[in-house]
């Protein structure tokens, strides 16, 4: 099992877990295997070509996946994948 942290503003898709524990071999197989559980999950980490969203990180233990393998990585009983949604905004120097 992997452990993966839910960030805040998807808890209430998962019934509002801050951390779920999923099967996979890879980061693929363990997102769809939440997604499997938790529909809504699914389309907010990953677009309709099945890529992850551009404006979402996900990090097997320390690693960010676009340095790896993507939603290849493979991924071992205890790893930790967090999934972390990107934050814009601007300086508030603007205008």
């Amino acid at each position: 099992m992997v452990k993966v942290r839910i960030p805040t503003v998807m808890r209430p898709l998962v019934e509002g877990a801050s951390t779920i524990e999923a099967d996979g071999e890879t980061v693929r197989e363990v997102l769809i295997t939440i997604s499997n559980d938790h529909p809504e999950f699914g389309p907010r980490i990953l677009d309709d070509a099945g890529k992850v969203r551009r404006f979402v990180n996900v990090f097997v233990d320390d690693n960010d996946i676009r340095f790896e393998e993507g939603l290849e990585t493979r991924v071992v009983d205890g790893q930790t994948l967090s999934i972390l949604p990107a934050v814009a905004g601007g300086s508030g120097l603007e205008g």
